[in-house]
């Protein structure tokens, strides 16, 4: 089982904390927390996102997940684009960084940062993204900090990217949750955009046991199954949880009520082992 979104560092986002508490605790002290909960849902790999707005020398904000992940293996770091930055020395470390295969994958964070998919900041991005074949994958929907600015957040913003850069593979984090219909359509209408079913549900073991959280449970995987269905690929979606803001074992669970027993095998591992070339 792959689980292509969680945290393993503070995202350090404009009005955005730790996220949780076990993000500042050291690293060893974080990965032993991190194997154990791998072990326990029988994950074997986690895609990691790193923090945005960091020194030259960690372009992509990696640095510390690649610590972590000298003790959890099956660990892999996601580098975060910045579009605050365009200058060319900037994207020559970009580039050393994706040309030594340190990460799996590029993500934007839409709405926490004012930038829409299209904006020209990004750009550059997409192009060394397609060069190095390794997805773009953006955050979308709902945001955890009041600074956040929702219109460039929607995942209709996605549409535009994937049709002006058909080379470049996107992934919508979080089915563009509540806008998981329009975000189906993105799928649908898009033959190089994915979707990861992360963070659609949050909370402890015992949120989800709750008789509330039971219900949530219940609705939100309606809404997930009712995407799917919409954007006819199913080979489209991809299991992600948004650790530590979930428990893995209780998300799987959650995840498999939301999508039909035929689709498991792609959803929890076969679509991210090929879209992010995990051996």
């Amino acid at each position: 089982m792959i689980d292509v979104h969680i945290h393993a560092v503070p995202p350090n986002l404009p009005g955005v904390g730790s996220l949780h508490p076990l993000l500042k605790e050291p690293p060893e002290a974080l990965a032993a927390a991190l194997r154990r909960e791998m072990q326990t849902a029988g994950v074997s790999h986690a895609l990691a996102m790193g923090s945005w707005n960091n020194p030259d020398d960690d372009p992509l904000g990696i640095n510390r997940t690649l610590e972590i992940a000298e003790f959890v293996p099956g660990l892999r770091p996601i580098g975060i684009m910045d579009p605050v930055r365009t200058d060319a020395e900037h994207f020559r470390r970009v580039e050393a960084v994706l040309s030594r295969g340190a990460v799996v994958a590029l993500k934007g964070y839409l709405g926490y940062l004012h930038y829409e998919p299209a904006h020209a900041n990004y750009r550059r991005y997409y192009e060394l993204a397609a060069q190095y074949r390794v997805p773009v994958m953006f955050h979308t929907g709902d945001t955890y900090s009041p600074a956040a600015k929702l219109k460039f957040a929607h995942p209709l913003g996605v549409d535009e990217v994937a049709v002006d850069h058909p080379d470049c593979k996107f992934v919508i984090c979080h089915i563009g949750n509540p806008w998981t219909t329009d975000a189906a359509e993105v799928i649908y209408k898009n033959m190089n955009v994915w979707a990861d079913l992360s963070g659609l549900l949050v909370g402890d073991d015992g949120t989800f046991a709750s008789e509330e959280g039971r219900e949530q449970v219940s609705e939100t995987a309606a809404a997930v199954a009712r995407a799917i269905r919409y954007s006819e690929r199913p080979n489209r979606f991809l299991y992600g949880t948004d650790w530590p803001l979930a428990p893995m074992t209780a998300y799987r669970e959650f995840v498999r009520e939301a999508v039909p027993p035929e689709w498991h095998e792609l959803v929890f591992e076969e679509t991210a082992r090929r879209l992010f070339k995990l051996v």
